[in-house]
Protein backbone atom coordinates (compact mmCIF):
# COMPACT_ATOMS: atom_id res chain seq x y z
CA UNK A 1 0.00 0.00 0.00
CA UNK A 2 2.67 2.36 0.78
CA UNK A 3 4.48 1.87 -2.79
CA UNK A 4 0.99 2.78 -4.40
CA UNK A 5 0.67 6.10 -2.13
CA UNK A 6 4.54 6.78 -2.84
CA UNK A 7 3.60 5.82 -6.68
CA UNK A 8 0.94 8.33 -6.46
CA UNK A 9 2.66 11.32 -4.89
CA UNK A 10 5.62 10.80 -6.83
CA UNK A 11 3.18 10.79 -10.27
CA UNK A 12 1.42 13.83 -8.94
CA UNK A 13 4.38 15.75 -8.17
CA UNK A 14 5.86 15.04 -11.51
CA UNK A 15 2.51 16.05 -13.03
CA UNK A 16 2.31 19.06 -11.42
CA UNK A 17 6.30 20.47 -12.07
CA UNK A 18 5.83 19.34 -15.91
CA UNK A 19 2.59 21.90 -15.97
CA UNK A 20 4.83 24.73 -14.62
CA UNK A 21 7.49 24.27 -16.90
CA UNK A 22 5.50 24.24 -20.12
CA UNK A 23 3.06 26.99 -18.20
CA UNK A 24 6.22 28.78 -17.79
CA UNK A 25 7.78 28.28 -21.57
CA UNK A 26 4.18 28.83 -22.93
CA UNK A 27 3.39 32.52 -20.75
CA UNK A 28 6.82 34.18 -21.80
CA UNK A 29 6.20 33.27 -25.50
CA UNK A 30 9.64 31.53 -26.32
CA UNK A 31 8.38 28.74 -28.52
CA UNK A 32 6.83 31.50 -30.88
CA UNK A 33 9.49 34.03 -30.56
CA UNK A 34 12.32 30.75 -31.48
CA UNK A 35 10.13 30.01 -34.30
CA UNK A 36 10.05 33.64 -35.83
CA UNK A 37 13.32 33.91 -35.09
CA UNK A 38 14.21 30.77 -37.41
CA UNK A 39 11.46 31.72 -40.33
CA UNK A 40 9.57 28.65 -39.34
CA UNK A 41 6.28 30.46 -37.52
CA UNK A 42 3.88 28.27 -39.14
CA UNK A 43 5.33 25.59 -37.43
CA UNK A 44 4.79 26.34 -33.99
CA UNK A 45 2.37 23.48 -33.04
CA UNK A 46 5.08 21.17 -33.63
CA UNK A 47 7.54 22.47 -31.87
CA UNK A 48 5.17 22.80 -28.49
CA UNK A 49 4.39 19.29 -29.33
CA UNK A 50 8.09 18.25 -29.87
CA UNK A 51 8.72 19.89 -26.28
CA UNK A 52 5.87 17.83 -24.58
CA UNK A 53 6.87 14.57 -26.20
CA UNK A 54 10.26 14.87 -26.14
CA UNK A 55 9.82 16.19 -21.91
CA UNK A 56 7.38 12.70 -21.55
CA UNK A 57 9.61 10.59 -23.51
CA UNK A 58 12.39 11.82 -21.24
CA UNK A 59 10.71 11.46 -17.90
CA UNK A 60 9.83 7.94 -19.32
CA UNK A 61 13.11 7.31 -19.96
CA UNK A 62 14.23 7.61 -16.50
CA UNK A 63 11.40 6.44 -14.88
CA UNK A 64 11.70 3.21 -16.48
CA UNK A 65 15.21 2.79 -17.05
CA UNK A 66 14.46 2.59 -20.60
CA UNK A 67 17.83 1.94 -22.93
CA UNK A 68 17.82 2.39 -26.72
CA UNK A 69 20.64 1.40 -29.05
CA UNK A 70 21.70 3.09 -31.78
CA UNK A 71 24.02 3.14 -34.31
CA UNK A 72 27.13 5.31 -32.96
CA UNK A 73 26.62 7.53 -35.84
CA UNK A 74 22.69 8.05 -35.21
CA UNK A 75 23.85 9.10 -31.32
CA UNK A 76 26.03 11.86 -32.98
CA UNK A 77 23.34 12.90 -35.31
CA UNK A 78 20.67 12.70 -32.68
CA UNK A 79 22.92 14.86 -30.09
CA UNK A 80 23.58 16.99 -32.55
CA UNK A 81 20.30 17.78 -33.02
CA UNK A 82 19.38 17.94 -30.00
CA UNK A 83 21.91 20.44 -28.30
CA UNK A 84 21.54 22.46 -31.71
CA UNK A 85 17.52 23.05 -30.44
CA UNK A 86 18.29 22.87 -27.14
CA UNK A 87 20.94 26.07 -28.07
CA UNK A 88 18.32 28.24 -30.07
CA UNK A 89 15.94 27.37 -27.38
CA UNK A 90 18.10 28.73 -24.01
CA UNK A 91 19.12 32.14 -26.68
CA UNK A 92 15.61 32.52 -27.33
CA UNK A 93 14.49 32.52 -23.78
CA UNK A 94 17.35 34.61 -23.34
CA UNK A 95 16.34 37.06 -25.69
CA UNK A 96 12.76 37.38 -24.52
CA UNK A 97 13.87 37.43 -21.06
CA UNK A 98 16.39 40.70 -22.13
CA UNK A 99 18.86 39.01 -20.43
CA UNK A 100 21.86 40.04 -23.06
CA UNK A 101 20.91 43.54 -22.59
CA UNK A 102 20.55 43.53 -18.63
CA UNK A 103 23.50 42.06 -18.13
CA UNK A 104 25.90 43.85 -20.65
CA UNK A 105 24.56 46.77 -18.92
CA UNK A 106 25.32 45.60 -15.23
CA UNK A 107 28.47 44.54 -15.98
CA UNK A 108 29.30 47.53 -18.20
CA UNK A 109 30.08 46.20 -21.37
CA UNK A 110 29.96 47.87 -24.15
CA UNK A 111 31.47 45.67 -27.28
CA UNK A 112 32.20 42.56 -27.32
CA UNK A 113 28.85 41.01 -26.26
CA UNK A 114 28.79 38.48 -29.02
CA UNK A 115 32.48 37.34 -27.93
CA UNK A 116 30.99 36.60 -24.52
CA UNK A 117 28.15 34.48 -25.85
CA UNK A 118 30.77 32.58 -28.26
CA UNK A 119 32.94 32.15 -25.19
CA UNK A 120 30.04 30.95 -23.09
CA UNK A 121 29.43 28.22 -25.88
CA UNK A 122 32.38 27.17 -26.35
CA UNK A 123 32.78 26.74 -22.52
CA UNK A 124 29.77 24.82 -22.49
CA UNK A 125 30.70 22.35 -25.45
CA UNK A 126 34.05 21.94 -23.53
CA UNK A 127 32.35 20.92 -20.55
CA UNK A 128 30.42 18.78 -22.82
CA UNK A 129 32.90 17.13 -24.00
CA UNK A 130 35.15 16.69 -21.05
CA UNK A 131 32.19 14.77 -19.51
CA UNK A 132 31.59 12.61 -22.65
CA UNK A 133 34.55 12.08 -23.41
CA UNK A 134 37.50 11.92 -20.95
CA UNK A 135 36.61 8.66 -18.74
CA UNK A 136 36.79 8.90 -15.05
CA UNK A 137 36.23 12.67 -15.37
CA UNK A 138 32.72 12.82 -13.30
CA UNK A 139 32.12 10.00 -11.12
CA UNK A 140 28.78 9.54 -9.61
CA UNK A 141 28.19 8.71 -5.93
CA UNK A 142 26.46 5.17 -5.06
Amino acid sequence: MSHVIAAFIGLASGLAIAGAVFALIAAIGVVPHMAAGTGTARHVRVYEEAIIFGGIFGAATMVFDMRISLWSIMIVVVGLCAGVFFGVFVMSLAEELNVLPIMSKRLSIRRGVGWLILAVALGKAAGSLLYFIVTGFFSQAG
